[in-house]
């Protein structure tokens, strides 16, 4: 359980971590090669060790060390998840693509994750397909088996992050090329296809596509993982709520935009540097309106962090959210902190109250648990919350680094 004392402002400077985000499909891009792949910026955090936990039982070798991951293929590599990882996180899902690439075949357990609403696997499936894999279902497993991968045209109905990442990976490997219509274009799904060129793949993007040429065999690579711009947004709402300034460093502007310009509808000042954001509260915090949307609109992962900070903004904030159905876990700890939101199909309505108060609640899922954090940060009181294995799945030292700015917040047995 974490223990917040409230009202103490967030100043100071926090540098970045290496994006959870990118970490994930980075690790098991390293499935598609023999060859060692070396992954600079790796984030200490849960998800990250569930992954490397899934490529070990895959046949493969990771040291990781002071944040620099090494992957190396000693053996024949198992086509057959355990279902624990998977299970355990849905991103580890998409290394049935780069299985089946490899072996010809691949056996996959249906994933878990965040408890935020359903979040279907019907476009990967669809997606493999389409390349050439025939896909079964058995004992709660997807099995899926190709003689060889061809590339072809895939059609997203929406910009799935997780589908455009799949499809990069197997289509690195598929006989021709592979275009996908309507691809995601979050940064860390270019920052794939980065990685994908340095092993050798060939990738292109276009205004309303990406193409993959697909190669007999890929090679080995370093790369350097883009920042986190979850955890560098989340770290800008915090200064924001409590009254304080905080500067994130080693981070990309540009892929901020969405939250810095509502932070500054909210009243805050925000200053941008070459690699580097600051923000503080104004006079007074004002509501806004959000709509979450895929990149490069406003983050479905900023949408708990940012309820937080409107909960105590003067009027009557909107809150839309498009992107997954259920994601209002935070929304019942918030009201039993004081907080006025009632919500309507996709959108909470939330009446800025002047201040929060402390409770004992429990964090649903990740995002979830950081909004909860910050919410108790600007406070009155101490607020206790459970469920804060949550937060380590995401947030590399996240208590340690609001302490080091001023918080008053520990762990509590």
């Amino acid at each position: 359980m974490i223990r917040v004392e409230g009202g103490h402002p967030l100043r100071g400077r926090v540098r970045a971590a290496g994006a959870k985000n990118a970490a994930l499909p980075a690790l098991l891009a390293s499935l598609l090669t023999d060859q060692p792949v070396r992954l600079e910026r790796i984030p200490r955090i849960a998800d990250v060790e569930t992954t490397i936990d899934l490529i070990h039982a895959l046949g493969k070798r990771v040291d990781w060390k002071d944040g620099v991951a090494e992957v190396h293929g000693d053996g024949e590599l198992w086509a057959r998840a355990p279902r624990d990882p998977v299970q355990r996180m849905r991103a580890s899902f998409i290394a049935l693509g780069p299985l089946l690439a490899r072996c010809g075949e691949a056996w996959m357990p249906l994933p878990g994750g965040c408890a935020i609403g359903p979040r279907p696997v019907d476009l990967h499936l669809y997606g493999l397909s389409r390349l050439g894999a025939r896909i079964e279902f058995t004992d709660g497993l997807v099995y899926a088996r190709a003689r060889r991968l061809r590339g072809a045209t895939v059609w997203l109905d929406y910009p799935s992050v997780g589908a455009t990442e799949h499809l990069l990976l197997t289509g690195a490997l598929a006989e021709g090329t592979t275009t996908i219509i309507n691809p995601a274009r979050e940064p860390e799904v270019v920052d794939l296809g980065r990685l994908l060129e340095q092993m050798g793949a060939r990738v292109r993007w276009a205004a309303d596509r990406v193409s993959i040429e697909g190669q007999p065999e890929l090679g080995g690579a370093c790369h350097d993982l883009l920042p986190d711009r979850i955890e560098a947004g989340t770290y800008l709402i915090a200064g924001v709520l409590t009254g304080g300034e905080t500067t994130v460093t080693g981070v990309v502007p540009e892929h901020l935009q969405a939250l810095v310009e509502k932070l500054k509808d909210a009243g805050a000042s925000v200053e941008l540097g070459e690699q580097e954001i600051s923000a503080r509260r104004g006079e007074a915090l004002q509501a806004v309106d959000v709509t979450t949307w895929p990149y490069p609109g406003f983050p479905t992962d900023l949408q708990a962090p940012l309820m937080a900070l409107l909960c105590c903004a003067e009027g009557e904030s909107h809150v839309r959210e498009t992107v997954f159905a259920s994601r209002w876990g935070h929304v019942p700890p918030l009201q039993a902190m004081g907080a006025s939101i009632s919500i309507r199909d996709d959108t909470a309505t939330i009446r800025g109250v002047k201040k929060l108060h402390g409770a004992e609640v429990v964090a649903s899922d990740l995002r979830a648990g950081a909004a909860l954090v910050l919410a108790a940060l600007g406070a009155a009181g101490t607020t206790r919350i459970g469920g804060e294995e949550h937060l380590a799945r995401g947030y590399e030292s996240f208590l340690n680094k609001v302490t080091a700015l001023g918080a008053k917040a520990w762990e509590e047995t």
